[in-house]
């Protein structure tokens, strides 16, 4: 579950000094890794990731 992973990879890691740097460090850890790799289901069940290699041209991707 999400919270078990949140739990896992963000709060066990690391003792945070202040509230601003452990909601800092979710924000992060959500945008840059969860939200990235897990599968969305309006995208297909592809990752955003997957989704994006997909769906760019490659004169796209040569500009």
């Amino acid at each position: 579950s999400f919270f078990a992973l949140l739990q896992k990879n963000v709060l066990n890691r690391h003792a945070w000094d202040t509230r601003e740097q452990l909601r800092t460090a979710i924000v992060t850890w959500t945008e840059r890794t969860y939200h990235r790799r897990r599968r969305q289901e309006r995208l297909g069940r592809l990752t955003p990731i997957e989704f994006e290699t997909i769906m760019t041209t490659p004169a796209t991707q040569a500009a």
